[in-house]
């Protein structure tokens, strides 16, 4: 079988692959008759009236399927945090503890609702305060520094999280911290995010190799690989002792995130030096990412994975822009490479949607549609369009179809947010709403991205006029 962390990490799926087996849920599922086609679609023109249609459609979507299906309900005031596991009708399920990615990511959305959405700002600012509360005083360790890869609910160390380190949820923590500075201006806010930058500057960055270690003991001590074992351990659903594109990539947006309100000399060279190691190291021709590495950064053998493909072209080209380096034909071409190869081998071109992953020059092997990938993929196709977008229309089309896409299937009608797996017939896979990789940040970000482009795409095209 491939690794795959994304497979692992997925509670519901996996039970569904204990049940069957994962060939086995695999030739069921493509087994299946397509879905049926959508209306056919009409395509709306480039213009300032269809930008305004499109952003108040987009804007309705942010605020009925994110942000008031899971605020104030994920809001854990008996344990702190927030609560991460949901049924379809937004019922609590069993917990799986606090994870810290979640942790992140939910302080860093509820952050955005207030500097995004006037009509939320003072309903969401005591949110932010309660995530940030529950990063510096729970998350982070007292003792040895860094933050836990998760806890029990009661903020004990457990069995299922264990008491290491792991560089993704750490820079999540940041994330969120990054965010809640500039929503809050609060100075603990920034001096914790500080704090935490420092110590994984001291515990994990690889002087020799660049970029970080990912799996720490709980006192901060890099896990290495032994060189003569054949098995690799995976926890977490990452492989320990490896770098990973994931957690580089989301470091990438961390500290871009850090860095736009720390304007810090090592930060702007870390960010610099993370923006390099995913365009010139992860990213390779035709497009494609490889997934885990050695630590002097030789490719392991994986898969390619549409989403985050999808997902780091914004990433590298936001981090461009916040060093100044809007203009970099490297960091350009190998953005807009690395979507122009998922359209080429992952895409859905019948029914819309970005399929999960295959091999970098076949046809697509998981043809399961994950919710946080058609909206990485909603995100990225209006940014392409905004920049290539008197070129060609490609972008523009495939945004429109994305768009109609995820309103046709991933989203639930009845109980609103969206189904995190699609099957290939068009029906949920799973219908949980929330679990501890399931929360607000991919659509919440996704859809305010796109609300604010497509206006702002409109008051310049009429402005042109």
């Amino acid at each position: 079988m491939r690794h795959s962390f994304r497979r692992l990490l997925d509670p519901t799926l996996a039970l569904a692959v204990g049940l069957t087996g994962w060939n086995g849920l695999i030739s069921q599922t493509q087994s299946h008759t397509p879905p049926v086609a959508p209306d056919p679609i009409t395509y709306l023109p480039a213009t300032p009236a269809s930008y305004h249609a499109l952003s108040e459609q987009v804007h309705e979507m942010l605020r009925t399927d994110v942000l008031d299906v899971w605020f104030p309900r994920a809001v854990d005031s008996q344990h702190g945090g927030f609560y991460s596991d949901w049924t379809r009708d937004w019922m609590k399920a069993p917990s799986e503890g606090k994870f810290s990615v979640m942790q992140g990511r939910m302080t860093w959305i509820a952050a955005q609702a207030v500097l995004r959405e006037p009509r939320t700002k003072a309903a969401y600012l005591p949110i932010v305060q309660h995530g940030v509360t529950f990063l510096r005083d729970v998350m982070w360790d007292k003792q040895y520094g860094g933050y836990y890869w998760g806890l029990a609910d009661d903020g004990t160390i457990s069995p299922r999280f264990g008491d290491r380190k792991q560089m993704y949820g750490i820079s999540f923590c940041i994330y969120g911290l990054s965010g809640a500075y500039a929503a809050t201006h609060d100075p603990e806010t920034l001096e914790q995010a500080k704090r935490s930058f420092r110590w994984v500057e001291e515990h994990a960055h690889d002087d020799r190799n660049g970029g970080y270690f990912e799996w720490l003991t709980r006192e901060g001590n890099p896990i290495l690989v032994d060189p003569s074992a054949v098995r690799v351990e995976q926890a977490g659903g990452f492989p320990v002792g490896y770098k990973s594109m994931n957690t580089h990539i989301h470091l990438l947006e961390s500290y871009t995130e850090l860095y736009s309100v720390w304007k810090d000399e090592t930060l702007r060279r870390r960010l610099q030096e993370l923006l390099g190691i995913v365009r010139d190291k992860v990213t390779v021709q035709p497009g494609a990412m490889n997934l885990f590495f050695t630590s002097d950064w030789r490719p392991v053998p994986d898969h390619d994975s549409y989403g985050h493909d999808v997902e780091a072209t914004y990433l590298l080209l936001e981090a461009a822009e916040a060093l100044g380096e809007t203009n970099d034909p490297t960091t350009e071409r190998i953005a807009r490479m690395l979507t122009d190869h998922a359209l080429a081998y992952g895409w859905d071109d019948a029914h819309g949607g970005f399929f999960r992953d295959g091999t970098f020059d076949g046809r697509p092997e998981d043809k399961f549609k994950e919710w946080w990938v058609q909206m990485e993929g909603l995100n990225t196709l209006l940014l392409l369009h905004s920049k290539y977008g008197s070129n060609t229309s490609v972008y523009w089309q495939a945004f429109q179809k994305q768009l109609q896409f995820i309103r046709n299937y991933q989203e639930d009608p009845t109980y609103h947010g969206y189904y995190n797996l699609i099957d290939t017939d068009g029906k949920p896979l799973t219908t949980d709403k929330g679990s501890i990789w399931k929360g607000a940040y991919h659509d919440g970000r996704a859809l305010m991205n796109v609300t604010e482009r497509l206006n702002r795409m409109a008051a310049q095209t009429e402005g042109s006029h």
